[in-house]
């Protein structure tokens, strides 16, 4: 039996889950778009178990995410398209490419050379794509917020596309302006209140929350790491509550809101002021 840390031995047991004969129903019955949902799951779980340092964790996580991508890698194998090794060679090419300063004759080069011969060579490998004899259409020109995919968790997205628009000049140079913004954006949800309209108050959060988004980067704050540290501060006092309720025989859905205020408060001043 081949070793268990061979590579060729994963792809071998997905080969023999998605055998159409003898496979697993389950895994038989995937497609790209039902598995990308995993894909993205396993992704957010790597990530998890990196913020909470749990090494181990890391090292399972990191073997369900290339599980999906053998799994992806063998539907497309089925349907005639590439295989894993295809996979690998892309990448394994792209990186060679993208890297002449550190595998090629471009030697040397200070941070911001590299960030721009990386650019350069992305819009090199897109014209490689072109037909021959095909030339990109001038109303096919790219934009400046062009490449930020859509399926992006939002806040990532919103960050992206931030960082692009500010690439170009369009952006405030100044944190506190920002602050104004928020403030600005927190007074037209206010407003919209009073008309009542679920629509308009969902367009009107959405820009508060971007604008906050936008507050995090001019702070250089990952926001989706702060919301992921704020929801565990929100369910670390929150389990609090519920312990000193429990204590009194109580539980939150008999307990005033006043009272659980009281506990959240309580909760806070146990931990190190952070906000």
């Amino acid at each position: 039996m081949q070793s268990s840390s061979d590579i060729r031995r994963l792809i071998e047991i997905m080969g023999a889950l998605r055998d159409p004969v003898d496979g697993c129903p389950w895994d038989v019955g995937q497609t790209f778009a039902s598995i990308a949902p995993y894909t993205i799951e396993e992704a957010y779980e790597v990530a998890d178990a990196i913020e909470r340092g749990a090494t181990q964790d890391l090292r399972e996580e990191l073997g369900d995410l290339l599980l999906q991508v053998v799994f992806h890698a063998r539907m497309a194998e089925e349907a005639g398209l590439f295989d894993f090794g295809g996979v690998v060679e892309a990448i394994t090419a792209k990186l060679i490419r993208r890297h002449p300063h550190v595998f090629g004759d471009a030697k040397a080069l200070r941070a911001d050379e590299v960030k721009a011969l990386w650019g350069r060579i992305k819009d090199e490998e897109k014209r490689a794509k072109l037909a021959p004899g095909e030339k990109p259409a001038a109303e096919a020109r790219p934009g400046a917020l062009d490449g930020v995919p859509l399926a992006l968790p939002a806040l990532t997205r919103a960050l992206k596309l931030q960082e692009k628009a500010g690439q170009v000049g369009f952006d405030w140079n100044d944190a506190r302006a920002v602050l104004m913004k928020i403030r600005e954006e927190a007074a037209e949800v206010e407003a919209e209140l009073a008309q009542g309209s679920a629509q308009a108050l969902s367009g009107e959060v959405g820009d508060l929350l971007f604008a906050a988004v936008n507050l995090a980067r001019h702070l250089k704050v990952d926001p989706e790491a702060a919301l992921r540290g704020a929801n565990l501060k929100f369910e670390r006092r929150f389990a609090h509550i519920e312990t000193r309720l429990a204590e009194r025989g109580r539980t939150p859905e008999g307990a005033s809101l006043d009272e659980m205020e009281q506990l959240w408060a309580e909760a806070k001043g146990k931990e190190r002021p952070t906000g």
